[in-house]
């Protein structure tokens, strides 16, 4: 028997050693500094929040092993990774290629790819009202070329790589700035063909492209392009998703919004966003949102844009397992069967189901009291 519904949820690849963030900010650097570094920002502010297990390095077979093994336990099928390629060349990949690939458990969860292709912001930490670049999330047609040979490659023949009705599901995060790097629309078309025509010649099923909602809308907004969904169809697109609430539903209140009403607000725009396209749309459910510890911990905190932001408050496990609930319910009305999460461990976003030091397992605990007990 299948299960009826297919849970994923995002992993950040910011914590471990690599080269590029070894220039920037020195030997060893990891996202873990901002994380330890956070301060309460305003009156009854929960930071800084600590993950239950220590600073971990992800980039390590055996940390890959325990989070397989938890996420597994607890209804989670799939680990879409935030995937980087700046300047022709990969970024953030240890904790897939040396800790999941390495994984001797790794056929317990799936993996996708989702290729997050924005710039690379100066946040660590971000000064107020502005900030710069460190790379550029550009990709030329050769480098474009180059990232999905790797992509071929070295993912899609893993018996683990998650596939949904039979394809190989991959999704973009900047559809704004694939369509600027590939030459707009139909340079973007032709790039497309080639990457599916790469795996089709390499033995792989055909591809499942996703797109992040609000990114595309923001591309179409730009460009004065009506047809959003049409857009899609053109490029042959599969679906469409978000990343989180934060991206699709503003948030009402600064500094703290309460995450029990927020959360009716975000689910309640599901019905506009799914109105908009007819391709299928897969909701996301965020566990909460926090992105204060990348700000300057010594500057006043103002409502001056990311990361200065709202941040959801009272998102207690009780509260997101009601969430889940209510999006199982949705799915079910409808016939659905996936859900992502945001996400498995945005410590420095605040949206985490690892354990804290805090709540535990809860949150994972409330995942697999509404989704882990459908047979596997």
């Amino acid at each position: 028997m299948s299960r009826p519904f297919e849970i994923a949820t995002y992993y950040f690849p910011q914590y471990h050693p690599d080269p590029r963030n070894d220039e920037w900010h020195g030997k060893g650097w990891t996202e873990w500094d901002m994380v330890r570094r956070a301060t309460p920002r305003f009156p009854g502010h929960a930071q800084p929040k600590r993950c239950a297990w220590g600073e971990y390095d992800e980039s390590l077979p055996e940390t890959a092993e325990k989070q397989i093994a938890l996420a597994a336990d607890h209804g989670i099928d799939v680990f879409i990774y935030d995937w980087y390629w700046y300047d022709g060349k990969p970024f953030l990949n240890g904790a897939l290629d040396r800790a999941y690939m390495g994984a001797r458990n790794n056929d317990r969860l799936k993996f996708a790819i989702m290729w997050a292709n924005h710039d690379w912001w100066d946040l660590y930490p971000a000064p107020g009202g502005s900030f710069g670049n460190l790379t550029s999330g550009r990709t030329s047609r050769e480098s474009f070329a180059a990232a999905t040979d790797t992509i071929v490659r070295q993912y899609f023949a893993h018996p683990s790589y998650w596939k949904v009705d039979g394809k190989l599901y991959f999704s973009f995060f900047d559809f704004y700035g694939l369509l600027e790097s590939l030459g707009g629309i139909e340079g973007t078309k032709a790039a497309l063909a080639s990457f599916r025509d790469k795996a089709r010649r390499a033995g792989h099923p055909e591809l499942h492209l996703n797109a992040i909602h609000g990114s595309v809308l923001l591309y179409c907004h730009y460009k004065e392009i009506a047809d959003a969904d049409g857009l899609l169809r053109h490029l042959g697109f599969d679906s469409v998703t978000s990343y989180n609430w934060h991206q699709d539903t503003p948030m009402p209140d600064f500094p703290a919004t309460d995450y029990a009403a927020y959360a009716e607000t975000a689910m309640g725009d599901w019905s506009s966003i799914r109105a908009k396209w007819s391709l299928p749309y897969y909701p996301s459910v965020s566990m909460g949102w926090d992105p204060t510890p990348r700000t300057d911990q010594t500057k006043n905190y103002e409502p001056l844009g990311y990361p200065y932001t709202a941040v959801l408050t009272g998102n207690t496990p009780e509260r997101f397992e009601r969430v889940l609930r209510q999006a199982r319910e949705e799915l079910e009305s409808r016939g659905e069967s996936i859900l992502t999460i945001n996400a498995w461990n945005e410590w420095t976003e605040g949206s985490y189901l690892e354990p804290d030091t805090v709540n535990g397992m809860g949150y994972l605990e409330a995942v697999r009291r509404v989704f882990g007990n459908s047979a596997r």
